[in-house]
């Protein structure tokens, strides 16, 4: 018995010796993976404020404010308000980094406003592709085949295809031409951390952004109206390919943004308005979205989480948002999304004579219409009320004052329970060929009124369902579908 007791405890002694040895090893391991971590330049630009040129999270909170989400391994993020412009939150906000496919928000806000009506069509050539990088995400454009300008914004903004990146490229000019473009438009926005090389995101040297300036360019993207609808939309149909003899057949493209569309591990975020998400081997992933809560709009900037779990990227900047819903009002901003070069703040010391931002919302007179969309309930998968935040958030530009210290109007939003939002279909943005129909039988019933005047004024009631119905089109499923193929690159 004595001598069992002794190698019982020889071999007791070995294993808690071997626990020891290990626990250092393994403190020692995990150290060496955080050293291998890039860090943040210990000097970054202080626009916007000099706590935003400080590395790590830049929080003041003041009484009965939450503390910051736990476990956030996003190399650089911003929440903010998307009103006032107060940045309640930031971390390493001026760190230049790889943007992936948020990227394409500066393009589609410095393109889009150009290529206009929507209903202009292109039909492919070979050289309009050429340039799409190895393994980039696809929409499924095909040469030799006509698109209109409306699909393609649908492709970039749905499948970040960069296929229909390149084609809107070459229809604005050519792709040196578009960068340039997207170059100048960084600078005006005060996007100063940003350096376009290509206009899809992808991959390239020196192609750098920063959470700061994302949010700035998705601030400035959301005031436009076609901007925003695409950034909403769950759903589309695509056309797909001519066969001779035969109709042209559609297949349905889903949002990749998860806080839209909901994916496994990832519920569609309540408020959810856009903007855009991307992915590239060098980037990780980098998503800037816009919520509403309450009447409170949001913007967040996460940008390469290191945490390995699955869609880390959303969980992050889902929970920066419930933060920032949760303390506005209870903390002193860290710093502010500083408005346009160009453009009249308001203030005092504001210039004079400048014109509204490109692409912004002015109907007949320069006046904005202001559009509304109801919301739907649970099990939309997000898209019924993004679509009511996109309608809430028109803005109005009027005399050219930017959107800074002053709210984005939230006019009369008509909420749906769930119940009744069950018996309806969410929407996506109309056809312009549809918007052509309508305004041209909106015309013909305000001729027919003032022909009649004698008689009940029931072209009137025509005319405003035509405009009232304007901004939503035909019914969309939140379905996935066959997409275009996804490279080993670059996803989105």
């Amino acid at each position: 018995m004595p001598a069992l007791k002794k190698i019982a405890s020889t071999v007791i002694s070995a294993a808690l010796l071997s626990g020891l040895a290990l626990t250092p090893a393994f403190a020692a391991d995990k150290d060496k993976q955080d050293d291998k971590q890039p860090k943040p330049p210990s000097t970054m630009s202080s626009l916007g404020g000099e706590q935003l040129a400080k590395t790590g999270p830049q929080v003041n909170l003041g009484p009965g404010a939450p503390v910051l989400p736990k476990k956030l391994s996003g190399r650089s993020w911003v929440v903010a308000d998307a009103e006032s412009g107060d940045i309640l939150a930031a971390h390493n906000a001026h760190w230049r980094l790889p943007p992936a496919s948020t990227l394409k928000m500066l393009f589609a806000d410095t393109v889009l406003p150009a290529l206009q009506p929507t209903t202009l069509t292109h039909t492919v050539k070979d050289s309009d592709l050429a340039g799409v990088g190895e393994g980039s995400s696809l929409v499924g454009i095909k040469e030799d085949h006509t698109y209109t300008v409306h699909d393609l914004w649908l492709g970039v903004f749905l499948r970040s295809g960069n296929d229909a990146v390149h084609v809107l490229s070459e229809m604005y000019g050519g792709v040196p031409k578009t960068v340039t473009a997207m170059q100048k438009h960084a600078e005006e926005l005060q996007a100063l951390d940003t350096t376009v090389v290509s206009p899809d995101g992808y991959d390239a040297p020196g192609q750098v952004s920063s959470a700061y300036d994302l949010t700035l360019i998705a601030r400035s993207g959301m005031q436009k109206k076609d901007f925003r609808e695409y950034a909403a939309t769950a759903s589309a149909d695509f056309p797909g390919e001519e066969k001779k003899g035969k109709k042209r057949e559609s297949f349905e493209i889903q949002n990749t943004n998860r806080l839209i569309t909901g994916d496994n591990g990832v519920d569609p975020y309540k408020g959810i308005a856009g903007v855009k998400n991307g992915y590239t081997t060098h980037a990780g992933n980098t998503f800037t979205g816009v919520a509403e809560r309450d009447g409170r709009v949001l913007l967040v900037t996460v940008m390469n989480p290191s945490a390995e779990e699955s869609h880390a990227v959303y969980k992050e900047a889902a929970h920066l948002l419930d933060w920032g819903f949760a303390a506005s009002g209870k903390v002193t901003p860290v710093g502010q999304l500083v408005p346009p070069k160009s453009v009249d703040t308001g203030s005092a010391n504001g210039g004079k004579g400048a014109q509204p931002a490109a692409g912004a919302d002015q109907g007949s007179g320069g006046q904005a219409k202001a559009a509304h969309a109801a919301t739907a309930g649970q099990g939309s998968g997000g898209v019924g009320i993004a679509l009511t935040v996109v309608g809430g958030m028109l803005v109005v530009l009027a005399a050219g004052v930017f959107l800074v210290n002053r709210r984005w109007p939230v006019p009369g939003l008509t909420r749906r329970t769930p119940a009744t939002a069950d018996a309806t279909e969410p929407v996506k943005p109309a056809d312009p060929a549809e918007k052509a129909e309508k305004a041209e039988k909106a015309e013909k019933a305000e001729k027919a009124e003032k022909a009649e005047k004698a008689e009940p004024r029931a072209s009137v009631g025509a005319t405003e369902t035509a405009e009232s119905t304007e901004s939503a089109g035909p019914a969309a499923s939140a379905s996935a579908a066959p997409t275009g193929p996804t490279g080993p690159t670059e996803k989105s």
